[in-house]
């Protein structure tokens, strides 16, 4: 008794305190890597070596997604372009430090570099300087060759961030190769798209005319698990992204919905139905070996794998009442709740290092749903997002930093992305309805 009072009135505190102070506390920002200080970085605009249509098109590319990648990476601070030096250096022996040093610019680091064609293939030589110590400030040099088009010229300058950002970013891997699957009504039907992670070259995964709903992806990418409604009663499908064609699992009695993959990728855990009440269940990923974990009356649903050790399933159960937040043992014991100021909570999502757990969560006095994070050793609870409409779903970035969720903040449903201390929100989607995101996993 004593320890859930304290457990309340820490959240009871949480929620009273200005939104603004609890977003930037140094446990929660540490915790989940953003860190305190920003990197100090300015990106110059990569050169090209003629005037080549196709090259000068492509750089221009180039230019604009290297820079919103690292602006989207929540480590930089990013040096205003206006207060750069004239002269704008394509070569090493062409950077002079005193500039780039002295107000206003004062940047810790320095991207830069130049784009050419080289046999009919276009070459990018890019280069990370350290401006702080210039008798050794080289801390990437890289080249990069691909075809002379916009779309190798993203991927090169996907590759070049996540680069950058591995090197800076205390050994984190950029995300900026993931991507996110999501339902989307803009054709009239509920069909699951799939769009890079800044909302470019969006595509439809399903075109079975039907609702589909809850895409999650498998861990190595190539497959995603979802609801469809496609045979009358909802079932869980998996298609190949490799194949594109869908691959076998049972069909089972009554509701069959939110599938998630476990972490080493061979098992499914699901809420079905099947026994009269909705339950979670978990199979391998062919449908054998089928378990049941919980065994309570009312619904047990959205189960969400600890993919730091697979030991542990978060879900939602309103078996005592409105929805509420509980944690289970991978094999269903040790069922605990871990929310208990009331309310309404749904769809959890368990952080990469397994230390947060991010949900959605309507408290009384807000009548609609914000995102919110619960740190799950000491009981903190943060709110992300506020005064902003509905948002729920949310999904962890591989990389920790991020979170894409949805809201009808702009209107309609529509898929957004934010750093995961709330900060930074970003619009990925504008035609018709869109919601239910998921983050793709790190790609091997």
């Amino acid at each position: 008794m004593q320890r859930t009072t304290r457990f309340g009135l820490v959240i009871l505190f949480l929620l009273l305190v200005p939104a603004r102070f609890r977003a930037q506390e140094d446990w929660f920002r540490t915790g989940i890597n953003l860190g305190v200080e920003k990197i100090r970085l300015a990106a110059a605009e990569f050169q090209p070596r003629s005037i080549d249509p196709p090259l000068v098109s492509a750089t221009e590319v180039f230019n604009r997604v290297l820079w919103n990648d690292l602006e989207t990476a929540g480590i930089f601070e990013m040096v205003n372009r206006s207060f750069y030096p004239l002269e704008i250096p394509t070569e090493p022996s062409e950077v002079r430090f005193e500039p780039w040093n002295e107000p206003p610019v004062e940047t810790q680091m320095l991207v830069f570099g130049k784009t050419e064609t080289i046999q009919g293939n276009l070459v990018v030589t890019a280069r990370l300087f350290d401006i702080r110590s210039p008798l050794k400030p080289t801390v990437l040099a890289k080249r990069y060759v691909s075809t002379v088009d916009e779309e190798a010229a993203r991927r090169v300058a996907h590759r070049f961030a996540d680069e950058i950002i591995l090197n800076l970013g205390g050994g984190l891997p950029g995300i900026n190769s993931t991507q996110i699957t999501f339902v989307s009504k803009r054709n009239g039907h509920e069909e699951i798209m799939v769009m890079d992670f800044d909302g470019h070259n969006q595509y439809p995964v399903t075109n079975y005319k039907s609702l589909s709903l809850t895409p999650r992806w498998s861990h190595d990418n190539t497959k995603v698990a979802f609801t469809s409604y496609s045979t009358g009663t909802p079932q869980i499908f998996i298609h190949s992204l490799e194949t594109n064609r869908r691959i076998p699992f049972p069909t089972y009695r009554g509701l069959n919905t939110t599938p998630a993959w476990s972490p080493e990728g061979k098992r499914i855990a699901f809420c079905s139905s099947m026994s009269g009440d909705p339950e979670i269940y978990v199979s391998d990923v062919n449908g054998f070996n089928l378990q049941r974990l919980t065994f309570s009356r009312g619904v047990d649903i959205s189960p969400s794998w600890n993919p730091r050790t697979g030991n542990e399933i978060a879900f939602i159960s309103d078996r005592i009442g409105p929805p509420q937040l509980y944690i289970m043992d991978a094999n269903g014991s040790n069922v605990r709740r871990v929310i208990t100021m009331g309310g309404s909570a749904t769809t959890p999502a368990w952080s990469p290092n397994g230390q947060f757990i991010a949900f959605a969560w309507m408290v009384g006095e807000t009548g609609h749903y914000d995102i919110y994070l619960l740190e799950i050793a000491s009981a903190r609870v943060v709110q992300l997002t506020h005064d902003a409409g509905r948002n729920e779903r949310p999904s962890w970035a591989p990389d920790g930093r991020h979170i894409v969720f949805e809201s009808n903040r702009s209107g309609l449903n529509q898929v957004w992305i934010m750093l995961s201390d709330g900060s930074n929100p970003k619009r990925l989607t504008s035609i018709g309805r869109n919601w239910g995101p998921a983050w793709s996993n790190q790609r091997r």
